[in-house]
């Protein structure tokens, strides 16, 4: 169809018809002619201009940013609170937040749950004082839930084997060749790590004590991919989680892994999952296995006056296998988090891709020369309204729209300043959209 930016005509009284004096016009077809009125009414300007593949460019971009509240990549161990729950749920997870519970300003960041295999922590008896299998208990439901997330079908029966995963001598692994009867998991907000976790980035420090009234210990963990490829999942690419801090692994010179490393967990940065062995963490920070100071001895939604009572020499992830009542293993998890005091808990960044297009709108010379703005003509026959614009009009281009083919704007781009235009002049604007 033929696209008309400017008509001059004069009225013939003889034959009673306009007679075109002159016209800046060109033929276009495709999918813009459909949207002008070839099949329907005209919708685009009628100067619009089609976009051809050639000079549309897409490209990916990953972008990071702190995963805590206001774009925060860390959290301190005074800053780990747990926030308020339901009983009912606080059966099988905990959520945490950045301050107090109480306060205005509290944000759940992510949250932090215990499993068993068996169901031991949780309440299995149920109204029976005698069959411990009477109902599924909470911490094998969180088990099971897990499981079917993250192991094929194939993996659910046998369960999760982290711990058979390193094979140094120094570091062997306290289950070799069995499954993982208990497990603690880290689940992030998906609104918080967008896409993913970032990989190689991140340091987690959980600090307890190898027995009661013992000095407490360190341990600090990341992942193995900066030089591991990922096994592969249902939840998505599946890394290692080892000693170490920010992708470098611990033990070494060159920051590279060695042959065989002791396997803490598994990381799912997909799935903003940070699952870990029990028996690992167990081995590493023990903790009192019974006692007074046992995690289960406070409620679930401790504040920071509470948690003074939890010494830091009587905290560690040897778990209350009590099978007659919630045993709030998970806080042990909050507990090691948490005595990291002022210092670092844990150092994280969400990963976001961003679809980029890239459209390279030409003005070509003989484009875009006139105006449809009523005050670029005057008179009935539409003739230039300035005299010195006869034969070489100029225009100035502010800004650009984008349509579809259905002659909707999409989007709209505005110049920085004015671009002149007149026959004499060629121009390429690179409009750039990123969501």
């Amino acid at each position: 169809m033929k696209i008309y930016n400017e008509i001059i005509s004069k009225f013939n009284e003889a034959t009673g018809k306009w007679d075109t004096i002159s016209e800046d016009s060109f033929e276009d077809g495709g999918p813009i002619a459909l949207a002008q009125g070839v099949d329907g009414p005209l919708s685009l300007p009628s100067n619009a201009t089609a976009i051809s593949s050639e000079d549309t460019i897409t490209e990916t971009i990953k972008t990071t940013t702190g995963y805590f509240t206001n774009g925060d990549g860390t959290i301190s161990g005074n800053d780990i609170h747990t926030a308020s729950l339901g009983d009912t749920n606080e059966k099988y997870y905990f959520n945490v937040c950045q301050t107090h519970p109480l306060s205005k300003s509290a944000e759940t960041q992510f949250a932090v749950t215990y499993g068993h295999i068996g169901g031991s922590g949780s309440n299995q008896f149920g109204d029976s004082t005698t069959n411990n299998h009477t109902i599924v208990g909470e911490a094998q439901a969180v088990y099971k839930q897990l499981s079917s997330m993250l192991l094929t079908e194939a993996e659910q029966s046998g369960g999760f084997k982290i711990s058979a995963g390193g094979t140094q001598a120094h570091l062997a692994p306290v289950v070799l060749n069995k499954k993982d009867e208990f497990i603690y998991a880290l689940i992030g907000k998906r609104n918080r790590f967008k896409d993913r976790f970032n990989k190689k980035t991140w340091t987690m420090s959980l600090s307890g004590s190898l027995k009661d009234a013992e000095a407490g210990t360190i341990l600090s963990l990341t992942d193995d991919s900066a030089f591991v490829p990922p096994a592969h999942s249902p939840a998505g690419p599946r890394y290692n989680i080892i000693s170490g801090a920010l992708g470098v692994a611990s033990g070494s010179s060159d920051g590279k892994l060695s042959a065989a490393h002791r396997t803490f967990g598994h990381y799912y940065p997909d799935m903003g999952i940070m699952l870990f062995s029990g028996n690992e963490l167990s081995h590493s920070i023990p903790g009192p296995m019974e006692g007074p100071h046992t995690i289960n001895a406070f409620t679930a939604s401790f504040l920071s006056d509470k948690f003074a009572g939890l010494h830091r020499s009587a905290s560690g992830f040897t778990p209350n296998l009590d099978a007659k009542g919630n045993s709030n293993n998970a806080m042990k998890f909050v507990a090691c988090l948490r005595n990291n005091r002022t210092n670092t808990a844990l150092r994280i960044r969400a990963e976001e891709d961003q679809t980029q297009f890239n459209y390279f709108c030409r003005i070509k010379a003989g484009s875009y020369n006139f105006s449809n703005n009523p005050t670029f003509t005057s008179g009935s026959k539409n003739k230039i309204r300035q005299a010195t614009m006869v034969g070489n009009p100029t225009t100035f281009i502010s800004g650009l729209g984008l349509y579809n083919a259905a002659g909707q704007l999409l989007a709209t781009a505005k110049l920085s300043s004015p671009l002149k235009k007149n026959f004499a002049s060629e121009a390429t604007v690179k409009v750039k959209l990123t969501y």
